[in-house]
């Protein structure tokens, strides 16, 4: 992967791919990079477009300089009308949807602190990989705004006493007890935190693009139903991904014992 410039004059999201990777990088470190209108609709462009590339097999969320992402930029949030404040909750929650609805697995790589809209894009994302001093927040209570469109995906990871107390108190918690409570999925030192991102990767890489994608589109449809539903929904896509011709070679291919050739139909 090429040297990342992260200037200003690069613009407040820098993309790149190697491989199978594409990487999302939020560039505003001197704002601890603060989710402006300019960088959410930048993300949401950029994983729409990385979604539609076969080549792509997982996206990386990052953030440059000391944070991982510190929320919403307070400083457009000053003295505005309802109508900005209800456009800057729907770009949010647009992003936020934009990196759900794409195929390929959403990876968090996270660095540094994630609090408030920081937090609630860690939740949003598949899978999180965090470093030991890594920490993650809601903290908005302590300022007078409550993180309300955080607490969806959050109560949605952890649980609804742990998402609480972290929403009604404003205390961060640490990367272990975010691994503990099911915030992220790897809690590594920080010198290897890239090779514990790369070897998610690659686990995907090495299965089915088509049935990666069936695979997390299926998963959030059924995690909100009862489960009767939920087995009703999640049959039918069985039934329908055993026509794909990935998963007809796959069954062959191990009863041949033998490597699979995926073509992602």
């Amino acid at each position: 992967m090429s040297a990342l410039e992260t200037t200003a004059a690069a613009g407040p999201v820098l993309v790149r791919q190697d491989g199978p990777e594409a990487r999302i990088t939020l560039n505003r470190p001197k704002q601890r990079n603060a989710l402006s209108l300019e960088a959410m609709h930048e993300v949401t462009a950029a994983a729409r477009r990385l979604g539609t590339d076969p080549s792509v097999r997982a996206i990386v969320i990052e953030g440059a300089g000391p944070a991982f992402c510190a929320g919403h930029d307070l400083g457009e949030m000053v003295g505005r009308d309802v109508a900005f404040y209800q456009h800057v909750f729907d770009v949010c929650t647009e992003m936020m949807e934009a990196l759900r609805r794409v195929p390929q697995p959403v990876i968090a790589r996270v660095h540094g602190m994630a609090t408030a809209a920081g937090c609630q894009l860690v939740a949003s994302c598949d899978l999180a990989v965090a470093v030991e001093e890594a920490r993650f927040g809601t903290p908005g209570v302590k300022i007078g705004l409550f993180c309300s469109t955080p607490m969806v995906p959050l109560s949605r990871a952890i649980g609804r006493k742990r998402a609480l107390e972290m929403l009604l108190t404003g205390t961060p918690i640490d990367a272990a007890t975010a691994l503990d409570w099911g915030l992220v999925n790897r809690v590594v030192p920080a010198d290897a935190l890239d090779d514990a991102v790369g070897e998610l990767v690659e686990a995907i890489a090495r299965s089915s693009s088509l049935t990666v994608a069936i695979g997390k589109e299926a998963f959030y449809k059924q995690v909100e139903l009862d489960e009767p539903r939920a087995y009703d929904l999640t049959k039918t896509v069985m039934a329908m991904n055993m026509l794909a011709a990935d998963a007809q070679e796959g069954i062959c291919a191990f009863l041949e014992k033998r490597e699979p050739t995926w073509t992602g139909r």
